[in-house]
Order: structure tokens, then sequence, then C-alpha cells
């Protein structure tokens, strides 16, 4: 591990203490972390060092996924934090800044390898990017890397706005753009599921495969960001970002031996391959949808438009579904179906790929059984499972073999996502050609949304949706999988038909 001064804009916000802090802690259990290895937070507020420190340490012990048992190993860990107060617009401050790490790193005898992290809202990334450089911060004889979060623009033009001005201060290459589904265990193997499963590879292509779906629901409301999400909704909060980064990992199919370079290019061409939308077409191919009020685990709650903070004409899109056809050699005519929403029936990240029938044979259905399934179980249990047929009694069950049976102790997004900042590999962060192909796809449906020629749907808090999205799928012959009780129950970890048949 190269050593590396961690410089934190935002270090006293909410991301900070719930994800980054607990994240770089199991990196330094697992021995992820350089040994001389500095990190420098930054904030508006005027904190002491040991202020600063034992906020860390009241965030591991709330929101570490492991226990804190070692206390010498903390105690190890929140020694290498310091604080100093900047505020964001003026120069001065990044000047003295310069002077904290040049002295940090004599002090340590670091070299000026810098990371800048700024878990800063999306409106101050140019500001910093720019001062950075002016500041002489990036300039050293190390490397600089800036890690940003989404959202990554508000819509086509103004991501490419916000690209041209950070790339005034940092190359591409030294650009991490964080999308923390791609920091997820059971996404990252994607990248090695058709080729390390010579079956599943012999089957990856449109003449075995009759349609994907993929499914992010959640169960919460609004919550406290209804100021926020009253302006982006599922297609920015969800759909432009995570929804088309699961479909662009896969739909690749990579060489063996890939470089994070393979897997740049050939998540770049499934979205160049991806059949656009016009404005006019948005209505037949997406399903826009706004959730009314319900009933979520037995207690009634309220509609978007009775939440604190949403107007009550809102037309902001709580959920949406959409076709999308990938026009390439593999997914030619194999539709891809996605969906995202609030105040859904269950919290669940799914893709279901479902398999063609056999050529010459009866159809499953009209002998009593399903088609055949590859389910990949992203979010909150985790998995790949084969879901085949088999007769008991002379009738169809369906019979599920796990390929990839989640672990308890397993690490969590932002912690292979740093993880990999701090050594360098891009290949789990979004290129700005993918950011940019995936606006520009949006672009139309962001259009039909703002002048309303899309109708707004309502779906009663704790279903599945809108009828309407149901419709989608039915006008091809498909339906949504585990959205009924008996499909669930089929899923479920007790099935007795389930066999295990390893990792």
């Amino acid at each position: 591990m190269v050593p590396v001064t961690f410089v934190l804009f935002g270090a006293t916000g909410d991301l900070a203490k719930r994800k980054i802090y607990p994240a770089l802690y199991n990196l330094f259990v697992d021995g992820k972390l350089p040994e001389a290895f500095s990190l420098i937070g930054l904030g508006r507020r005027e904190w002491t060092d040991e202020f600063f420190q034992s906020n860390v340490e009241q965030s591991l012990r709330q929101f570490s996924r492991r226990e804190i048992q070692d206390h010498g190993k903390m105690e190890s860990f929140v020694r290498k934090f310091r604080y100093t107060a900047l505020e964001i617009g003026r120069t001065d401050d990044y000047k003295k800044l310069l002077q904290v790490i040049e002295e940090r790193e004599s002090e340590l005898q670091l070299p000026p390898n810098r990371l800048f992290y700024l878990s800063v809202g999306p409106e101050y990334f140019t500001t910093i990017a720019s001062n950075i450089a002016e500041s002489g911060l990036g300039s050293a004889d190390g490397w600089k890397r800036l890690v940003i979060e989404k959202p990554f623009g508000h819509d086509l033009q103004s991501a490419r706005d916000l690209n041209e001005q950070l790339s005034k201060s940092f190359a591409e290459d030294e650009i991490y753009r964080i999308d923390h589904y791609l920091g997820k265990p059971m996404v990252q193997n994607l990248e090695v599921l058709e080729q390390a499963n010579p079956i599943i590879q012999a089957l990856w292509s449109n003449r075995y495969i009759a349609n994907v779906q993929i499914t992010a629901s959640e169960t919460v409301g609004v919550e406290e960001r209804a100021g926020y999400y009253d302006h982006v909704g599922a297609v920015r909060d969800m759909f432009q970002n995570h929804m088309l980064q699961m479909l662009m990992m896969l739909a690749i199919h990579l060489p063996h031996n890939s470089s994070p370079e393979d897997v740049r290019k050939h998540k770049k061409q499934v979205m160049e391959a991806l059949v656009p939308l016009s404005k006019s077409d948005v209505s037949a191919s997406v399903i826009r949808g706004q959730y009314t009020s319900g009933s979520m685990g037995g207690n009634p709650v309220k509609g978007y438009r009775s939440e604190p903070g949403i107007a009550a004409a809102s037309m902001n899109d709580t959920y949406i579904a959409a076709k999308l056809q990938v026009d390439d050699f593999f997914w030619r005519g194999v539709p891809f179906y996605i969906r995202t929403g609030k105040r859904l029936k269950e919290k669940s990240t799914r893709i279901v790929v479902e398999f063609k029938e056999a050529l010459n044979q009866p159809s499953t259905a009209a002998l009593g059984g399903a088609p055949n399934l590859l389910l990949i179980d992203i979010n909150p249990n985790e998995g790949i499972m084969l879901q085949l047929n088999t007769k008991e009694n002379g009738e169809l069950k369906p019979v599920q073999i796990q390929l990839h049976e989640s672990s308890k102790d397993i690490p969590e997004a932002y912690e292979n996502l740093i993880f990999d900042a701090l050594t360098g590999n891009p290949t789990f962060f979004a290129h700005w050609d993918e950011v940019e192909l995936a606006w520009s796809w949006v672009q139309p449906i962001l259009d039909a949304f703002r002048d309303n020629s899309v109708p707004l749907h309502s779906y009663e808090a704790g279903s599945n949706g809108p009828a309407e999205a149901d419709a989608l799928l039915a006008a091809d012959g498909y339906h949504w999988w585990f959205d009924s009780k008996e499909e669930q129950q089929t899923n479920g970890k007790e099935d007795k038909y389930a066999y295990q048949i390893g990792h």
C-alpha cells in the first residue's frame, strides 16, 4: 500500500459519520490501509483534533459493521486523524491547508500522495477542485485523486458543464465518481459471472434469454430528503445512475483477464447500443408513478403529496419502470425491464434473468411449471441462484441451485470503493463516457416528464407499484417476478427445494 494523505471535505457531515469513517476503520482492521496513512478532516466548525477524533470514535461505535472490541486498535486508528477549519470559497484557507498537509507529511515522512474526497453537495465540486489546483495542493511530486459523490449533474447539459469545469483541475484518470451500487459485492460479481461459470457463459445471449428484469424497491418514503427529492425524483435519484450501471455490468461481455480499461470500454459499448428514446416515444416505454397513502407493515402511511415539505400539487415521480433494448449481437431482441420506487411492498434489489422455453417442447406453463430463472439478489440478502424444474408426484416443482450464498462478514460498498480509490483501481467507478451516455439516454424522459406528456400514475404505498407497470410486461407476454406472495415464498431461504452446490 502506497502512503497517502486522505483529505476529507465535509468531515463533520452525515455521510462521513455513517459510511466513510466506518469503511476506513474496517479497512484498517483488515490491513488494507497503508501503515503511513493520515486523514485531514475539513469543515466550517472550529473543532480541535481531540474533539474530531472523539466524534470519529463515536461514529465507529454507532455505525461500524464490526463491534469495537480492540480499544487499542481503535485508538491507533483515530490518532491518524487531524482537523482544520475551512470555508469552501475562501482561497486563503486552501493555502493554510497546504501548510497543514505539508507539515503532516514531513512529520510522518509521507510522500505527497493526496486523495481529495468531496463529501459535500455537488454545488461545491467545481469551487473546491479549482481551489485545489490554484493553491498548489495538487501540484506536488506525488499523485492526486479527486473522489466525488453523485449526482453528477442534474441533466445532460449540467453534467457536461460540471465535467468541463472539473477537467480544468483534474485529468479524467484522476477523477473517481462514486456510484455506491458499483461497490456492492454482488454487483461487482457481475463482472465475472459469465466468465467464471461456463454454464452461464453458454446461455448468456439472446439465443437462450427471454427477458431481463432489474428491480430496486424501497419501503421508505422521502423522509427528511423532501426538499432535495422533490426536485430530483426516481429517474434522477436512482434510474440514471444506479439502475443503468447495473444494466451495464450485467450486459457486458468481457475478455478473460480483463483490465479496468476493458470494463469501461465494454460498459460504454452497452450504453452506445442502448436504443434511444425520442420524447414522443417515452410514454410507450416508460411508466411514471407517485405513491398515495397506504399501509406499511400494518401501519398507515401518508401519500407523497402529504409528506412534510412536498407541494400539494407536486408531479414528482417516486416510481419509474421502463423497457429498454440493447441493440447488439448478444442482446438484440431481449427486453430489459427496469423499475425502482419508494414506498413499495419490500426492500429489495434483484436481477432476474428469465430463460426461453425449449424449442419443440410443451411449455412449462402448460405442464404446471415456471420458466428457468437466474436470480441475483443484491440487497438486502445477497446470493445467486439458478431456478430449474423437477418433478415431484407427477407435478413440476422449482429447484433452486445456489451458485453463491451470502456471507455475514463481507465488506460494505464504501469499503470496496475507498480501497480501490486508494490503490488507483478505477474499475468500479463511473467514467465520464458512461455518465454522459446515461444522461443522453435519460434526457428525453426528463423532457417528457417536465412537459407532463407522460401520465403520472398513482400507486398505493405498500404495493408493488402502479398497475400500468404490470401492463408494460404483459404486452410482451411476461410479468414481474416475485411480486406475488406465492413466488416470494418459492424464493425464500427456507424453500425445501433449494440446494447449495458451492460458491
